[in-house]
Formats: C-alpha cells, sequence, structure tokens
C-alpha cells in the first residue's frame, strides 16, 4: 500500500532493537544501497527478513530496477552478502529466508515466529528449530560474539 522513502527506512531502521521485513523480493532492492551502507544501527539485537517472495507484478518491477545497477551490486543484495551487510551495520542475529518462496510460506513462517518468539517466549535458537519441523527453512545468521 505504501513504499517507504529512504529517509523512511533510515529512520526505522535507527531507532529499532528488533526489525521485521515483510516484503516482496530482495530487502536490500527497496533501499539505496550507498546510504544503507553507511549507516550504523546497533542497537538492534534482531532482524528477521521474511523476503524473497515474487509476484509477475514484483518479479517486472524489480527487474526494470536491476537493469540499471552493476553486476556487483545485484550481488550484494543476495541473502548471504545482506547479513554481512547487516552485521557490518550491527546488526546482532539475523533470520532470513535463504530462497525464494511463496506468499503462502512467507506466511506460515510469520505466524510461526510470531507465536514462538512473542507469545511463547521461545527463542531465536528453539524458534528455527520449530521452523525446521515445519519444513519452513529460515537460515538464522548470529553476527556477534555470544553473551
Amino acid at each position: 500500500m505504501h513504499v517507504p522513502s529512504q529517509a523512511e527506512w533510515e529512520q526505522l531502521l535507527n531507532n529499532c532493537s528488533a526489525f521485521l521485513f515483510y516484503g516482496m523480493e530482495r530487502f536490500l532492492s527497496h533501499i539505496l544501497l550507498n546510504r544503507f551502507i553507511a549507516m550504523n544501527i546497533p542497537e538492534c539485537q534482531l532482524m528477521v527478513l521474511l523476503d524473497l517472495v515474487q509476484s509477475n507484478q514484483s518479479f517486472q518491477r524489480l527487474a526494470k530496477l536491476d537493469t540499471l545497477k552493476s553486476r556487483l551490486h545485484m550481488s550484494i543484495e543476495r541473502p548471504t552478502e545482506t547479513a554481512i551487510l547487516l552485521s557490518l551495520t550491527g546488526v546482532r542475529s539475523i533470520m532470513a529466508n535463504q530462497w525464494y518462496t511463496t506468499l503462502q510460506e512467507n506466511a506460515k513462517r510469520l505466524e510461526i515466529l510470531s507465536e514462538n518468539l512473542l507469545q511463547t517466549g521461545k527463542t531465536t535458537g528453539q524458534t528455527i528449530r520449530v521452523l525446521q519441523k515445519y519444513k519452513i527453512g529460515v537460515e538464522t545468521s548470529p553476527t556477534r560474539g555470544k553473551k
């Protein structure tokens, strides 16, 4: 319904202890990469990226945007590279899709994450195990030393 501006993205990311992205295509395709790389968001303890969902419309939109990007720029938007960049900006822990998925699978992931993290208070690791039991793959990547 509303596509956030770059300023809105920056404000959201700078003022969060946890961040959930639930959207179409690649998370970094929504943000200006040169501005994102310069960000410092060490207060963000957990970032959940429920991205990599495609529709015909989102695929066409992204294909148009990708024609303006270098090969290097596009490679940085891949899941592993995104996790590395998030780590470098200060995010402490990241849960992210590794592969493209369907809207229904992502909705199920969000339901399981919400129920386990918020309602029952399970840890991120315990929640990932629950997701694995449902054969809904979400990769988790701790980005800082254990406390």
